[in-house]
């Protein structure tokens, strides 16, 4: 595995942010390279997809809500839906 992707989907939680900086730290010691999927499943849809960096999560920590935003999707729960991720 040499790249991931993450995205929050779904309401907000306490420490999203802080779980989201997690991840992309760990990443990045691990030299992977690190997407954020920004607006949840309809982003992962729409191709709103952008690397993730350092200076990325620097001071999000201490903001309420993601980053990335969340988003549910209808279009992503039947089959057409699904597969235009792939794609992306």
């Amino acid at each position: 595995m040499k790249r991931i992707g993450i995205l929050t989907s779904g309401g907000d939680a306490p420490g999203m942010n802080a779980a989201i900086r997690s991840v992309v730290r760990s990443s990045i010691f691990h030299e992977l390279e690190i997407y954020g999927i920004y607006y949840g499943y309809q982003g992962l849809i729409d191709g709103q997809i952008k690397p993730l960096h350092i200076g990325s999560v620097g001071d999000i920590i201490q903001r309420g809500g993601t980053m990335l935003y969340s988003s549910r999707s209808e279009e992503f729960k039947t089959e057409k839906g699904r597969q235009k991720p792939l794609n992306n």
